[in-house]
């Protein structure tokens, strides 16, 4: 069975660019198993994402959260489809440092138009949020 060629696997393959979000976010997918519906990967905070307090602003945790959601979803479609997210509920669980958020998403539920999706984020070994992210698959 040949891999599907859409836009997620060309990404892997480096024959197109990982869209913009991923590289502000320092994305790197470290592992991704389509028939498990589970996908890894590793995103880089810089200082400049900290807020005043000193820690990650909320605001880019939630879209590392919704960034390695919606890639499990995209990993799974045919060419021509592609991913939204209509709703995305992240719970914080403690601060996170700049430096490396490793992140896992797992499907609650893959429907033919939506999906559910549940999401970890954790550093240094300890979950810093968790999110669930309800994604529509649309047609480009």
């Amino acid at each position: 069975m040949s891999e599907p060629n859409n836009y997620f696997q060309r990404m892997l393959r480096g024959e197109t660019p990982p869209p913009p979000v991923a590289t502000l976010l320092g994305a790197q997918v470290q592992h991704v198993d389509v028939k498990a519906g589970e996908l890894m990967a590793h995103y880089h905070a810089p200082i400049s994402f900290n807020n005043p307090a000193g820690t990650v602003q909320g605001g880019m945790l939630s879209a590392m959260l919704d960034d390695v959601t919606a890639s499990l979803v995209d990993a799974t479609l045919q060419a021509g489809q592609g991913v939204v997210t209509l709703n995305l509920n992240v719970s914080f669980l403690r601060p996170a440092n700049a430096g490396e958020l490793t992140a896992n998403a797992s499907f609650l539920r893959r429907g033919r138009d939506v999906c559910h999706v549940h999401g970890v984020l954790s550093q240094n070994g300890k979950e810093i949020a968790s999110a669930v992210a309800v994604c529509k698959i649309v047609t480009m």
